[in-house]
């Protein structure tokens, strides 16, 4: 896809740490999706019901967090997305991980909720870094930036977000393989996120790894635990949160 539009372009981000590192020479108003919407509840009618379910659950998760500042921070920050005007391009930068991309999906879902006919395009950091922006430099952003991708069928993507919501695996899976000539890697996410499930009154594959983890390393010291987590499960995309809690429950069942 070409970049010599000379439409306004607006920019949502995966997360803060593109943001402290993204490309000057790129112009327009940055949106920040600070969520985590890969864990705890995503319950509630959009936008009072959610953000209070979100709300709820970071501020309990998040020590740092509260739920007036999760309002503040994030929850004002999504609503931007209902304020871009019709001229806009509408740039989405996420990763290929399941983290990424529910919150990808809800990004879509929402342009749909406000109504948007803005063009959409996708931007994904390439098949040498697919999981991590942050080890691409303005450069390599800005080629990633150059090979975007128009989002032809926004509904089909937002229907993710909202069978995800819904808690309907099959359907999730589905619809991923209906995508998968278009969009390959979210067929990918979708199995991952279905493994998480408990199998047969086991644990999901999530806890499974860290299981084998500790067990190979013979430690339950998290930072290495973590570090080859991170390495085996880039899938999940899941940061140091996501996985303690993870950790923090099995050695409490153990």
């Amino acid at each position: 896809m070409g970049t010599n539009s000379l439409a306004p372009q607006h920019h949502i981000l995966n997360g803060d740490a593109l943001k402290d590192h993204f490309p000057d020479e790129l112009t327009g108003e940055v949106i920040v999706l600070r969520e985590a919407l890969v864990e705890g509840s995503v319950s509630g009618k959009y936008p009072d019901g959610f953000f209070t379910t979100r709300a709820l659950h970071i501020s309990d998760n998040y020590p740092d967090t509260t739920a007036g500042g999760y309002r503040h921070k994030s929850a004002l920050e999504i609503q931007k997305i209902g304020t871009i005007p019709a001229g806009s391009e509408v740039n989405l930068w996420f990763e290929d991980d399941l983290f990424c991309q529910v919150n990808f999906w809800f990004s879509v879902w929402l342009l749909q909720h406000y109504g948007k006919s803005n063009p959409l395009f996708l931007i994904r950091p390439g098949e040498q870094s697919p999981y991590s922006f942050a080890a691409l430099d303005q450069k390599t952003l800005m080629n990633a930036f150059h090979q975007r991708k128009p989002i032809q069928s926004p509904g089909e993507i937002a229907a993710l977000w909202e069978l995800y919501k819904a808690g309907k695996p099959k359907e999730l899976h589905a619809q991923a393989a209906n995508l998968q000539s278009q969009y390959p890697f979210i067929l990918s996410a979708v199995e991952a996120h279905l493994d998480r499930f408990p199998v047969k009154g086991g644990p999901g594959r999530p806890e499974r790894s860290l299981l084998r983890i500790m067990d190979e390393l013979q430690t339950r010291e998290f930072g290495p635990v973590f570090r080859e987590f991170t390495r085996r499960e880039a899938i999940y995309g899941f940061g140091d949160l996501q996985v303690k809690a993870l950790y923090d429950k099995l050695l409490a069942s153990s």
